[in-house]
């Protein structure tokens, strides 16, 4: 029983509080803009721009700038011109492209540089357990400019994402939401990729969104659950990984493709049952 309290105590004591502030605000900002990737089904961009912004970062590092400048300026111009690319042909092939070029430019500039090398790790995969107070203020500041981006561009961004051609009647310019968007993507995954890395945000983006459309198809409650089922993965992700000093990621993964999982056997489950219920109530009105 000792030995539990003091394991408890540890887990939220000194650096660990800067874990569990921060997961809990990247959490939050996965489930809101990961809301609207799922139902627009912008997977791809999601993946391409906080992959390909390191090569922002390489380039603050050789103008010694902080890092998160060059992130964030990355991710924002990838995201414009996967905007702009898309508009006159396919967004898929656009969105390769800008990946394909921004992974170019980052290894050149990496190669410039031997000193970044050791933290492609941390960008890719995150350092959750290492960040540091001063890290806490631009992650949170960035995570209010993101929801209340969203909270402005809600309304049309959901009509442009369900209905698109009564969006454009309503005046509702698809490209324009479309550009606002991605660049509400690229914030967010400017904000989170030093702390979680890229592919760990992308992990939380995908997985708890998708998982939350197949328990529910009302989007406020849908944007809700994702939210609390992203805390739930990044909650228990960090504890499963402070118990067993395995990776935060490998948690975080299974996480997720095990919440998804249980929303689609839920979601088949209720078709199911619809099913039944269609076909008891038309065998007992038959002749």
């Amino acid at each position: 029983m000792l030995s539990i309290v003091v394991v408890g105590d540890a887990m939220f004591s000194g650096f660990m509080v800067n874990a569990w502030t921060v997961a809990t605000v990247v959490a939050v900002i996965a489930g809101v803009v990961g809301f609207f990737v799922v139902l627009r089904g912008a997977a791809f961009p999601a993946h391409a721009i906080p992959n390909g912004a390191f090569a922002g970062a390489a380039a603050a590092n050789l103008l010694g700038i902080n890092v998160l400048i060059g992130l964030g300026a990355c991710a924002v111009l990838a995201a414009i011109g996967i905007g702009t690319l898309g508009r006159r042909g396919r967004l898929d092939v656009a969105t390769a492209l800008a990946l394909v070029l921004m992974l170019a430019v980052g290894a050149l500039l990496l190669s410039r540089s031997s000193a970044y090398e050791p933290q492609i790790y941390s960008l890719l995969f995150g350092e959750i357990l290492g960040v540091s107070t001063t890290e806490l203020l631009p992650v949170v500041a960035l995570a209010v400019v993101c929801i209340a981006a969203v909270a402005v561009l809600y309304r049309p961004l959901l009509l442009s994402s369900i209905l698109p051609e009564v969006g454009e009647a309503r005046g509702v310019h698809a490209h324009r939401m479309e550009i606002a968007f991605l660049v509400v993507v690229g914030v967010a995954t400017a904000m989170t990729v030093p702390v979680v890395g890229a592919l760990l945000i992308f992990t939380l983006m995908i997985g708890p969104p998708a998982a939350a459309r197949s328990f529910t198809d009302r989007p406020l409650a849908a944007m809700l659950l994702s939210i609390a089922i992203a805390l739930v993965i990044v909650w228990s992700a960090i504890a499963l990984s402070y118990l067993s000093d395995w990776p935060i990621g490998f948690f975080v993964g299974t996480i997720s493709a095990a919440a998804y999982g249980a929303g689609r056997v839920s979601s088949a489950w209720r078709r199911s049952r619809r099913a039944r219920t269609t076909a008891t109530a038309a065998a007992a009105v038959a002749p």
